[in-house]
């Protein structure tokens, strides 16, 4: 659960662990086998046709970039509680939402910064427009927030409870 404000990203000591975690598997195992592949690939010869030198230098790019990703948020990271169960809307709440006042019409999900999402459960950013729009909101609220098309939408909050992975 992350809420970003003022370059600060709040988590929950169990997120905070989480991705501590996966930096440090990122920083030392993972670099040692990316470079093994790496290395093993340079032996087979040309490298400008060397389809596997290739594909794990890209690999390596992509875990570097990972690796400064959470570096700098572990870096700015403030550890804090799960939100209280008081039907605000907040990052770190699972909501479910009704479009248009219809509740056969529904969503629910977890408003969390992207770092925090997981195949369980679709994550709206609170930067996002339906995240900022509801943020703040408590249950039986209206909010209405802008589509990609520019048209508006309108939803209810139906409930929001706190996430527990």
């Amino acid at each position: 659960m992350t809420q970003t404000s003022d370059n600060v990203t709040w988590l929950t000591q169990e997120a905070y662990d989480q991705l501590k975690a996966e930096l440090e598997y990122l920083s030392g195992p993972a670099r040692t086998e990316i470079a093994k592949k790496i290395e093993a690939a340079r032996e087979e010869g040309d490298l400008r046709e060397n389809g596997g030198y290739h594909a794990a230098k890209e690999e390596q790019g992509k875990q570097e970039l990972r690796v400064r990703q959470l570096t700098q948020l572990l870096e700015t990271a403030k550890v804090g509680e799960a939100p209280a169960d008081d039907g605000i809307v907040e990052p770190g709440m699972v909501v479910k939402i009704a479009f248009d006042g219809d509740e056969d019409d529904t969503l629910t999900f977890l408003l969390a910064s992207r770092e925090y999402a997981s195949a369980d459960i679709e994550t709206y950013s609170p930067q996002s427009p339906l995240g900022s729009a509801l943020n703040g909101k408590k249950v039986g609220a209206d909010a209405q927030y802008e589509l990609p098309n520019g048209k508006m939408a309108s939803v209810r909050v139906l409930e929001t409870k706190p996430y527990r992975s």
